[in-house]
């Protein structure tokens, strides 16, 4: 399947409602969005196509669905928070006062959930 390897990569998300998923990623995390309904909301994000469509009975997941390479994982945190983002605490991780977890390879990761409780996340990459 060499042809895979230099194709582009999209993202799905499945949500129960769009409009309240046009209010979360597009008002609050400020992701620029094309309406396709009643199909989707469709972006752009650095290349990659995210679509989120319209499920009738959407499970979440639990691991991260979709995540965010950010260069300054505190920065990103901070500016969510004060749009209303509610990171996520993990008991058996050993998190900052922000939420952030620092992975044993140096990653810096934060974890929140959008309105379906799908898994999203922000990572730091160690340099």
């Amino acid at each position: 399947m060499g042809a895979l390897d230099r194709a582009g990569l999209m993202g799905f998300v499945g949500v129960a409602d769009l409009d309240a998923a046009q209010h979360f990623y597009g008002d609050v995390l400020g992701l620029d969005l094309e309406d396709e309904r009643p199909f989707a909301l469709v972006g752009d994000l650095g290349g990659t196509m995210l679509r989120i469509t319209e499920v009738p009975e959407p499970a979440a997941a639990p691991y991260t669905v979709v995540g965010w390479s950010v260069p300054d994982v505190a920065a990103a945190v901070d500016e969510l928070t004060a749009r209303g983002v509610t990171f996520t605490r993990y008991e058996s991780m050993d998190q900052d006062e922000r939420g952030v977890w620092t992975a044993p390879g140096g990653a810096r990761i934060a974890w929140f959930l959008d309105p379906d409780r799908n898994n999203l996340s922000l990572t730091e990459l160690s340099s």
